[in-house]
């Protein structure tokens, strides 16, 4: 599994985006990535009872995000799709300037950054200057999962309906799909990442033009480790086609991204097929709906942030007192010693 990585200039750095739906199987890309090389934020969102592994994205970028797509007049669980709102100029460059700024403070120097966080995907466009402004280029690795494997983990953890979930399923692929032609990019099966991570690993190369950048045999054997079947919370079956109203559109998209992730033809017309029925229902629905889940976001934003800077300073304070006592149990070996001098 030991692998050499090709040589680069000084300073040629390249992230890796993992893009998706929340919930489809991002979390596990991510990890993947980041043992084999890849470098991880400063500043991780902890995991939870959703995920009890964690979800390796950070999550002051992640509050950061939602706070854009707030000021775009959107939301991450928007029901109609992208794109995600540019602003004037001076708004955006000043929305931009703080993307860069807290990049830098999450990734420092690294030369392989890894950004996992699922509104990037609807972000896309925003990011992408970021990256640009700061001379990095960008891989993307995008997981595939059935949409009603992640329309059940989305009714336990937000309670949303099975149409709901699947609709915003389809927004964001249709999203990262759009926005990554001209990047180097690779679908991948959540289920056979699960199954053989290793057969997925020439696919992510062969896609990226190069290796990953610190697969070794020890990496190997964590991703053993991490990649467990506890991991696959919901099954991925289910007649797609059936699901009320959305079926019909989300069932081929879902088909094309499979076949996408096999490396398989398919046709670019299903996609653009999709977009137009979603237009079509944000035309005769998305006035009703918009305005109270960009609402709803924001209030779930603002309750998210107050419970990472809790999680963040008790991980703090946990650290400082173990720390503490560590030095209290050298300073009794200290006074012991001097007692028996």
């Amino acid at each position: 599994m030991t692998r050499t990585t090709t040589a680069t200039t000084a300073g040629d750095r390249t992230a890796y985006l993992v893009l998706g739906m929340h919930r489809s199987g991002t979390s596990a890309a991510a990890q993947l990535l980041a043992l084999a090389g890849a470098d991880l934020p400063a500043n991780l969102m902890p995991g939870d009872e959703h995920n009890a592994k964690g979800y390796f994205e950070p999550w002051k970028i992640a509050m950061f995000n939602d706070e854009r797509l707030t000021a775009g007049g959107g939301a991450w669980d928007d029901l109609f799709g992208f794109p995600y709102g540019e602003m004037g100029r001076r708004e955006e460059r000043a929305w931009l300037n703080r993307g860069i700024d807290i990049f830098r403070e999450e990734y420092g120097e690294a030369r392989h950054p890894l950004l996992k966080d699922p509104r990037v995907t609807v972000l896309l466009p925003f990011w992408r200057t970021v990256l640009a402004d700061l001379e990095i280029g960008a891989r993307c690795v995008i997981p595939v999962r059935h949409p009603l494997a992640v329309a059940g983990s989305l009714a336990r953890r937000n309670g949303f309906a099975p149409q709901k979930s699947a609709l915003v399923w389809t927004a964001y692929m249709l999203a990262a799909e759009a926005y990554t032609r001209d990047l180097p990019r690779v679908f991948v099966d959540y289920d056979a990442l699960l199954a053989d991570w290793r057969g997925q690993i020439p696919r992510i190369e062969a896609a990226h033009g190069a290796p990953l950048p610190g697969l070794t045999d020890e990496a190997g054997r964590k991703i053993d480790a991490f990649l467990t079947p506890e991991l696959r919370h919901n099954a991925g079956d289910g007649d797609l086609a059936a699901v009320p109203r959305v079926g019909a559109i989300v069932a081929p998209v879902h088909d094309w991204f499979l076949a996408a992730s096999r490396d398989e033809a398919r046709d670019p017309q299903v996609l653009a097929k999709a977009q137009a029925d979603i237009d079509v229902l944000r035309d005769e629905m998305g006035v009703f709906i918009q305005p109270l889940t960009r609402d709803l976001n924001a209030i779930r934003a603002e309750l998210l942030d107050v419970r990472q800077h809790y999680e963040f300073e008790r991980g703090r304070r946990a650290a400082l007192e173990a720390e503490f006592d560590r030095l209290r149990r050298l300073e009794a070996v200290v006074d012991q010693v001097l007692g028996e001098s």
